[in-house]
């Protein structure tokens, strides 16, 4: 069966999700992710969020 949904959510962002990632600042990334960085929120990559749950830990 096909998948006719999956990303759906993406779809209706600007740019479908995509950006600049606030922490490594490549460009054309999908920008998912909401946290704090230097005490305001910014969008982020899913690789830096997952190198800050690593450093939390």
């Amino acid at each position: 069966m096909s998948k006719a949904h999956r990303g759906k959510g993406i779809r209706e962002l600007p740019a479908h999700g995509r950006g600049i990632c606030a922490i490594c600042k490549i460009e054309h990334i999908k920008t998912l992710y909401e946290t704090e960085v230097d005490g305001a929120k910014a969008k982020i990559c899913k690789y830096c969020n997952a190198q800050l749950k690593n450093k939390k830990k």
